[in-house]
């Protein structure tokens, strides 16, 4: 049905992430993917929503020269923000179990922000999923990050995988969202692209 409505459109997602793809193939979505470096600094005042709005239109820089007239170029970010603080992808096993430790028994936010750009506009949007851990054991946590290895997901955990099962006791918001990528916000984003344009 969308793909009707997109069918003039080229739709780019760049996004290396599986989950991510795997969405956009289970909305019946054509895309082609693409990828450029980024480094995903941002500065220091900015705070939840405000971050990954930030990335995620920084991660659309590299391409924005090369869009062409019917491209909607996809580009998002995600971040766990608990405790006032921002918990991106961990660099190793030790950083991985300090910040699922600092999650258990605890209720954080997951916020991703899609960032859409055609040629001569740009539009973002956010959602965020506020999750709860039962109080997870040490043994637990370690059961998990040296089952799972979750050293590319933001906040060091998949609530799709073992973790999310046994620990996750309360979810306001998309599930989706924590998965990877809100589709219910980019299905009805890419609709009023499609029908403004």
């Amino acid at each position: 049905m969308i793909n009707d409505t997109l069918k003039d459109f080229n739709i780019i997602l760049a996004s290396g992430s599986p989950r991510r793809h795997a969405f956009l193939k289970e909305m019946n979505l054509d895309f082609e993917i693409r990828l450029k470096p980024v480094e995903e600094i941002f500065p220091e005042h900015l705070k939840a929503e405000a971050i990954t709005d930030f990335l995620a239109k920084l991660k659309a820089e590299p391409f924005l020269e090369n869009l062409q007239n019917k491209d909607i170029l996809i580009t998002s970010d995600t971040i766990v923000w608990s405790e006032n603080k921002a918990l991106g992808k961990p660099k190793d096993e030790t950083d991985a179990f300090n910040m699922i430790k600092s999650l258990s028994h605890k209720t954080h936010d997951v916020v991703t922000s899609i960032c859409f750009t055609l040629k001569t506009e740009q539009h973002i949007v956010n959602t965020t999923t506020k999750v709860t851990f039962k109080a997870l054991t040490d043994e637990e946590i370690w059961y998990y990050v040296n089952t799972y290895k979750p050293l590319d997901k933001a906040g060091a955990y998949g609530i799709q995988e073992w973790i999310g099962a046994i620990g996750i006791t309360n979810i306001e918001g998309s599930y989706n969202n924590v998965v990877g990528l809100p589709t219910h916000l980019l299905y009805k984003t890419l609709n009023s692209i499609a029908k403004a344009v």
